[in-house]
């Protein structure tokens, strides 16, 4: 499984977002591969994803981006919440 976490400018923020997902699916006993990207490298980067993780602001924008693809775009709110990336994320996969 693959999992793409996508911010604005992919530094921080997606790198927050990535460490958190991990944590969640360790919770979860779950193993994925997550990965951090930029806005402008989404397409590539979540060409086979089964899930982008990103913000509510961004999910138009990595809609437009991914065109056809067949990732579960999952919006998180809070990205130092580890609980509520979990939830997401056992919602999505489950």
């Amino acid at each position: 499984m693959r999992i793409v976490a996508v911010c604005g400018v992919g530094i921080g923020t997606s790198a927050i977002l990535k460490v958190n997902a991990e944590r969640a699916l360790d919770r979860l006993g779950l193993i994925a591969d997550v990965d951090a990207s930029d806005l402008a490298g989404v397409a590539i980067a979540a060409a086979d994803a089964q899930v982008i993780l990103t913000s509510t602001e961004l999910s138009a924008a990595v809609r437009q981006a991914i065109g056809r693809s067949f990732a579960e775009i999952v919006e998180v709110e809070n990205f130092f919440d580890v609980d509520e990336i979990g939830a997401k994320l056992e919602a999505s996969l489950g």
